[in-house]
């Protein structure tokens, strides 16, 4: 029991020194370690930073060039410049020009070893295409006056169908069409050009609203020149018909005038009957149609004369 007494007086006696030891020592605080230090002061020169108004390093400028098919059914050459912008990492935009030359090779393709065929229900209109083919070097172009809705030809003799700027003035273009499908051959190909949207024709709106407003309505209504402008109408027209790959594209037409009595003029030139209605007016109404039209050519202004920029839809398809 002896060394047993002895360990615990020894304890006994440490525990009051620790005591004392730990009541001298001192307590921790919590100033942070660089709270007396200087601040560090950076020795830079200042400069003012100006951001730039169009963010460039979000735009993307690039060029193109490739072959496009147009109404000639063969391939002509496209250039063009692409732009893009990206507004948000999840958003962008873009959008494309390029210029192509649109020439009248369709029947060039098909001579010497084929036969085309211009049809139209008015005599005068083949004969002076007839004139001017001759004029241009192709006097093997063959007419024939017939109804676009009742065509004079046998089913499946033809591989291939234009139609410019004339379905929309048909009384029933469904018909028309049905005719084509019938004269063309299985595997045939048909393009048809129209007038794109109102708004988006001025070249014939300014002529016919300047009419609207200063003449008597007709007494027998005629269809619209933009009953077909838009791309779903006339899509579902061809499909109708049973054509298939079908394909509408929007293409813009700038036409330039030196005045707008040359406006007016090819207006009439176009016109067909009813321009021999107009010229049949009395001289202070065509004079009144004209400082009409003048008025209202006046926001296409470009420089000594004006320029008139429409739509025209181009529809391909096949039999």
């Amino acid at each position: 029991r002896g060394p047993s007494l002895m360990r615990a007086a020894f304890v006994a006696l440490l525990l009051p020194l620790a005591g004392a030891a730990f009541a001298q020592a001192p307590l921790p605080t919590t100033e942070s370690p660089g709270a007396s230090a200087q601040p560090i002061e950076p020795q830079v020169a200042r400069r003012e930073v100006k951001l730039p108004r169009f963010p460039s390093r979000d735009i993307e400028l690039g060029i193109f060039a490739g072959t496009y098919a147009t109404q000639n059914f063969g391939s002509s050459a496209v250039a063009g410049l692409r732009l893009g912008y990206h507004i948000t990492e999840d958003f962008f935009v873009s959008g494309a020009f390029g210029r192509t030359r649109v020439t009248d090779d369709a029947f060039r393709q098909v001579l010497p070893g084929g036969c085309v065929v211009a049809s139209d229900i008015a005599e005068g209109m083949l004969a002076e295409g007839l004139r001017r083919a001759a004029d241009e070097g192709v006097p093997d172009l063959l007419a024939a006056a017939c109804d676009a809705e009742h065509l004079s030809f046998a089913d499946a003799r033809f591989d291939a169908a234009l139609v410019g700027l004339g379905l929309f003035i048909l009384p029933h273009p469904e018909r028309a069409v049905a005719e084509l499908h019938r004269v063309l051959r299985p595997g045939g190909r048909l393009a048809v050009s129209v007038w794109g949207p109102r708004n988006d024709v001025p070249l014939i709106a300014h002529a016919l609203d300047c009419i609207a407003r200063h003449l008597p309505a007709p007494k027998v209504p005629r269809p619209s020149v933009f009953r077909l402008g838009d791309a779903a109408v006339l899509h579902d027209l061809l499909d109708d018909a049973g054509f298939r790959a079908i394909a509408v594209t929007p293409h813009r037409l700038a036409c330039r005038f030196d005045s707008a009595d040359a406006y007016w003029q090819a207006f009439l030139d176009l016109a067909g009957g009813a321009a021999e209605a107009l010229l049949r007016l009395p001289d202070a109404t065509q004079a009144t149609l004209r400082a009409a039209v003048a008025d209202d050519l006046a926001p296409h202004r470009d420089g000594s004369g004006f320029t008139l920029e429409s739509t025209v839809l181009i529809a391909t398809a096949r039999r």
